[in-house]
């Protein structure tokens, strides 16, 4: 009869606002200060860990660089927002834990003690009232902890220890604190539960009655549960101020157990696997639909009760689903790692940083996926996601928690995603249209806008041959060789030897004043060899070689990035259709790979814009210097190119060039 009278006054009291707050994120924190606070011997640092997580929020702070050893590397961004109009979450926890402890003082009974806290938190969620409940106490007990640990070697602590009237020998109070700490971790996991049936996009998928009915029931109680059991464990600080040492006994609390709390969990489970089934049979249809812009589709992905479950990487701001509308939007799914660091730089560069970009600045947006190799987030993906989600240029999932499992396994059946990186392109209605534009966006960039099959298609029957489309985006160097018309010459190959042979002849023919920039480009796969003959050709070690020639030198990344196009040009090709027979780009491109592949040694020279572009290997790489006498002198006549072909094309015509 208690129970249900409490369940009906906290029911009366219950009229949420709208205030937004992020549970999960502050049971953290909560949970990060009571971990350092329970333990027996901690180690002091001059700014103390175990109290860092929950002096971000009461601070005002925006951004967390560090917290503690526990969770610094899982979580490093922390939003300090405004919860309600009169204030920031620091300030509602701080009143939440005074108001509290000075009920604590009054001569008051128990039911008008929680009266007073059902009233201070009558505008909050479920969730929201119980996380504020204990991170109120997780601030207190986490003060109480931090001067009792530091107090006898630090003058100020022993001041206020003193002034508080705190007891000196903690030892004979183990068996309070271990009550204390068990209570404190059931409340904890009761909490958690709270948390995922609250935090189900109800908006979107509608539950069974009976389901929910009995499911509220249960939430009821356990949060009246957690509201008696928080004011005894904040008793039993208040306790510790007056009682001496003859006073102590083992600490005693009826409620520290909830009878409930396994069918608790049971039930929550069941709804969130109803809502699961639900989304992603509903996630396979709304993709079938037609609708008349892509929110409904959008929204399905990223359902979430929270309205802004996505942020902006570059400024951390909070984005909401709306802000995509009558924009193509790019789903860049991948692993928590994302890319290897070469090529996430060049996807940056070719999207963001790509010159084009401002032709169609807000037209497209790209939202990147990381999907957990589990079904839980390990420590280093959440560790990797939080990095990369405050650095990339992009949009991103705001926290790993806001992503359903249901959304995950949607992308891994329909869409095919395996351990390789999808970009999935929806158009401004949410259809998709491309299935995969990576290798779209690495070569072309913003141009290839928007990015659909039909686009690249188009993109790829408008292309020839070139050293332009070969280089485009790898160096600027090289593009601004590429952009005057210089004579380039790309060569490849892993044997230092036969390198120093090369560029000895290369010398030869500069010197007969032949223009021709030279550009070392090694192997595919970048050995240890590959990379120490990338680094003396660098520190210019090889002194057969003219100071300019060292100068178009490819460092480690450009290297990488230069093969990473030619295979982005090969799989696209192949995606859409193209063979060796049918198109000479996949042709010369398979050419260079399969040669690379084989460790053979190649040369490619050619100009600017132009198509004329010759490829030399084995004896046409000795020819192409035992008959420089020859062709070296009718180049001012047919270029580089023109005059290297004709003599290398058999049978030599010397009449061809008179």
């Amino acid at each position: 009869m208690e129970e249900d009278y409490l369940i009906q006054k906290i029911l009366l009291t219950h009229d949420p606002d709208g205030r937004q707050l992020d549970s999960e994120l502050l049971l953290r924190a909560m949970e990060d200060v009571m971990h350092y606070a329970t333990q027996s011997e901690v180690k002091i640092n001059p700014l103390p860990h175990h109290i860092s997580s929950l002096a971000v929020f009461l601070n005002d702070h925006d951004v967390i660089n560090k917290v503690s050893d526990r969770h610094s590397d899982a979580i490093s961004l922390w939003d300090n927002e405004v919860i309600g109009p009169k204030g920031t979450l620091g300030n509602t926890v701080y009143k939440i834990s005074r108001k509290i402890l000075s009920n604590c003082y009054k001569d008051e009974d128990s039911e008008t003690k929680l009266g007073v806290l059902f009233d201070t938190l009558r505008h909050y969620t479920w969730d929201a009232k119980v996380v504020l409940l204990l991170a109120a106490f997780a601030l207190c007990y986490g003060e109480f902890w931090l001067i009792m640990q530091v107090y006898a070697r630090n003058h100020l602590a022993a001041s206020i220890a003193a002034l508080k009237q705190l007891p000196r020998d903690l030892s004979v109070f183990k068996p309070r604190f271990k009550a204390l700490s068990l209570l404190i971790n059931a409340m904890v996991e009761v909490t958690k539960c709270i948390i995922k049936f609250e935090g189900l996009p109800m908006q979107h998928i509608v539950l069974d009655n009976t389901a929910m009915v009995a499911t509220r029931v249960q939430i009821y109680q356990a949060t009246c549960w957690i509201f008696k059991s928080s004011l005894a464990c904040f008793s039993q600080i208040i306790d510790l101020r007056a009682l001496k040492h003859e006073q102590v006994h083992v600490l005693s609390l009826e409620s520290a157990n909830f009878s409930c709390h396994f069918l608790l969990i049971i039930m929550v489970d069941m709804c969130h696997q109803q809502i699961e089934t639900r989304l992603l049979e509903k996630l396979c249809d709304v993709f079938k639909e037609t609708h008349a812009d892509n929110q409904k589709v959008l929204q399905m992905l990223f359902a979430s009760k929270d309205d802004l479950p996505l942020k902006d990487c570059s400024s951390q701001a909070k984005f909401q689903v709306s802000e995509l509308k009558n924009k193509v939007v790019i789903l860049l799914v991948s692993k928590a790692e994302l890319l290897p660091v070469e090529q996430t730089h060049f996807m940056v560069q070719q999207t963001y940083n790509d010159p084009y970009n401002k032709e169609i600045e807000g037209s497209y947006q790209i939202i990147w996926i990381p999907v957990p190799s589990s079904d839980t987030w390990t420590l280093a993906e959440e560790r990797s996601f939080y990095f990369l989600s405050n650095s990339l240029p992009w949009i991103s999932i705001r926290h790993t928690w806001l992503l359903s499992s249901a959304v995950v396994n949607f992308i891994k059946r329909e869409w095919n995603f395996k351990e390789e990186p999808l970009m999935v392109v929806l158009d401004l209605q949410g259809h998709v249209t491309n299935s995969n534009a990576i290798d779209m966006v690495l070569i072309w960039g913003a141009k290839a806008f928007p990015f659909s099959t039909v686009r690249e298609r188009e993109l790829w029957e408008q292309e020839n041959w070139t050293l332009q489309l070969m280089v485009h985006g790898i160096s600027p160097l090289l593009m601004n060789w590429v952009e005057d018309g210089k004579n380039i010459c790309i060569y490849g190959s892993d044997n230092l030897d036969w390198i120093k042979e090369f560029n000895s002849g290369m010398k030869e023919i500069r010197s007969a004043r032949v223009q021709l920039e030279v550009i070392y480009v090694g192997r595919r796969n970048s050995s240890k060899h590959v990379r120490n003959i990338l680094a003396i050709i660098q520190r210019n070690i090889l002194a057969i070689i003219d100071e300019d020639d060292l100068y178009g030198s490819l460092n480690l990344i450009q290297n990488k990035l230069f093969w990473l196009r030619l295979e982005s040009m090969r799989k696209s090709l192949l995606n859409l259709g193209y063979t060796l027979a049918s198109d000479g780009i996949m042709k010369v491109v398979s050419d260079l790979l399969d040669i690379d592949s084989k460790d053979q040694n190649w040369v490619v020279i050619g100009k600017g814009s132009s198509t004329d572009i010759v490829k030399l290997q084995e004896e046409k790489l000795k020819a192409f210097f035992n008959h420089f006498a020859e062709w070296g002198k009718y180049v001012g006549k047919l270029g580089l190119v023109g005059a290297i072909s004709t003599a290398l094309e058999p049978p030599y015509n010397e009449e061809l060039v008179e």
